[in-house]
């Protein structure tokens, strides 16, 4: 069994087309994610997945590895499966996908998320969650909450804040959802085979696919946030940080 990371990342993005190349403290933005990647000492290898050449370009330049995959996915997650399938990786192995928006991940996100996958046969997906604070409260549709049974097993993932709370607005806690996850390659390449579900759609949440499908999805809590940079106005909030 070997741990491989793999890091989507495309060009045309709606909100940010050329985000992966936006620079960040003078570095591409895909280039800081990477090399938080390859600090991470539980990875075997760590790969860039993407079709375009712009981006793999960039990768080469600063001595990253890339993987071409097609231009067809209809998310980060089926991007990567290509990827590994490409490279061969076998079935027993675990497979993270780290988005490409993620420059601030903590190392100890990678340890939480492939811990229950080498301890317990039966898991075949893991993501995180923190616990939102009043001083950092849920801001836009694109922070996503999760709420958990009371095995911490992902009952729903939402871009409305879940649960509601009907009688007070005292005692309210969220838990927003981390866009991380630890995949088996086996169910990896399940996971990829099934067609996109409503929640799916409706949502715009490719891990609703695995929930309408009857997959579990263990969530493991963390006491470290991560900032995605989902808008140049995000960049600033990330160099004050780094």
């Amino acid at each position: 069994m070997k741990i491989f990371a793999f890091i989507p990342a495309r060009y045309q993005s709606t909100r940010f087309p050329g985000k992966p190349l936006a620079l960040i403290a003078g570095k591409p933005l895909i280039q800081h994610v990477y090399e938080r990647a390859t600090s991470c000492p539980e990875f075997f290898e760590v790969y860039v997945a993407t079709d375009d050449e712009r981006i793999s370009d960039c990768v080469h330049g600063f001595g990253g590895k890339v993987v071409i995959t097609g231009e067809q996915h209809r998310s980060g997650t089926d991007r990567i499966c290509e990827a590994a399938l490409k490279i061969g990786l076998k079935k027993n192995d675990i497979v993270v996908n780290i988005q490409g928006d993620q420059p601030l991940f903590h190392p100890s996100h990678i340890s939480q998320l492939v811990k229950p996958l080498m301890d317990d046969s039966s898991i075949l997906m893991t993501t995180l969650k923190w616990k939102v604070t009043e001083g950092n409260p849920i801001q836009s549709p694109k922070d996503v909450t999760v709420v958990t049974d009371i095995h911490d097993f992902a009952l729903y993932f939402s871009r409305s804040k879940v649960p509601f709370f009907r009688n007070s607005e005292s005692g309210e806690v969220y838990y927003k959802h981390l866009g991380l996850y630890g995949f088996r390659m086996e169910f990896l390449a399940q996971f990829t085979c099934l067609s996109e579900g409503v929640l799916e759609f409706a949502e715009k949440l490719e891990q609703l696919r695995a929930l309408e499908y009857g997959f579990k999805i263990k969530v493991l809590e963390t006491p470290f946030d991560s900032i995605e940079v989902d808008t140049p106005g995000d960049i600033e909030r990330v160099e004050k940080i780094l």
